[in-house]
């Protein structure tokens, strides 16, 4: 094969990348607009979220909250431990909080809901276009946007949320255990660390980082099911690059969150 063909193929390549980002760009903006709009949510809008939330985050509450109890356990007990043996105690619980809450936990819980949600949107978006259904939605009037996409959007998003929500009181009572003991002296000192912690910025950081999480893991797979070609051995190929594309984009999240906090 001549080089000219191997650039040809590449810029190809290339340009059907950028187009397929722009599209995922394009429909995160449609779904957000949609979402702020009240009138959207009738009753088949809401039984479409309702299951999206059970199946994404009520199906898996227990086995993904004891795991993340487990992780939280582990790692508290190693900063504890590191930080009372190089005289560091005063500073265990911060760190603990700064490291579990603020980074560990948001991430743990959208990577999961990426492997057992976002893919699982993405195989049946991918589906659904192979086998028309969209074209044949849409051709008797309904709004796939609305009916289709949009609550699967806000029940992964909803979904991350909550997750990340209850892993993180979770982890913030194991770590009170772990410096404090069960005793209620410990209180203030607990409040002036979380207070220190958790300021205004540092607070809306969390929020905008969980919402962006949920985004991505909802968002992704659908353009990705969406830009699916229809042929069948397709799909499979279509939630790997999904998956691909998703972790690529939590990382940036990730370090973009980063940045913010600590440069």
């Amino acid at each position: 094969m001549s080089a000219h063909s191997i650039l040809t193929q590449r810029g190809k390549a290339f340009l059907a990348t950028l187009r397929l980002w722009r599209a995922t760009l394009g429909l995160a903006g449609r779904v957000v607009v949609a979402a702020l709009s009240p009138a959207v949510y009738n009753s088949a809008t809401r039984t479409v979220v309702m299951k999206q939330i059970y199946f994404t985050a009520v199906q898996i509450l227990v086995p993904f909250t004891l795991f993340a109890a487990l992780l939280s356990f582990v790692l508290i007990q190693i900063v504890v431990g590191t930080a009372a043996e190089y005289g560091l105690s005063e500073y265990a619980l911060e760190m603990v909080v700064r490291l579990l809450v603020l980074e560990v936990l948001p991430l743990v819980t959208a990577l999961f809901v990426a492997l057992r949600s976002g893919s699982a949107i993405n195989t049946e978006v991918a589906l659904m276009r192979i086998h028309n259904e969209f074209e044949a939605l849409e051709t008797n009037g309904v709004d796939t946007l609305r009916l289709e996409i949009m609550p699967r959007v806000i029940g992964g998003m909803l979904s991350v949320l909550s997750l990340t929500a209850i892993t993180s009181v979770l982890a913030l009572i194991l770590a009170y255990l772990a410096v404090y003991g069960p005793h209620p002296w410990g209180l203030a000192d607990f409040n002036r660390v979380m207070g220190k912690v958790f300021d205004n910025a540092m607070l809306a950081s969390i929020w905008l980082k969980s919402l962006a999480f949920g985004l991505a893991v909802t968002v992704i797979p659908v353009a990705e099911g969406l830009a699916t070609p229809k042929m069948l051995f397709m799909a499979p190929i279509s939630v790997l690059r999904g998956m691909v594309r998703l972790f690529f984009v939590l990382m940036l999240i990730e370090m973009g969150s980063l940045v913010f906090k600590y440069i």
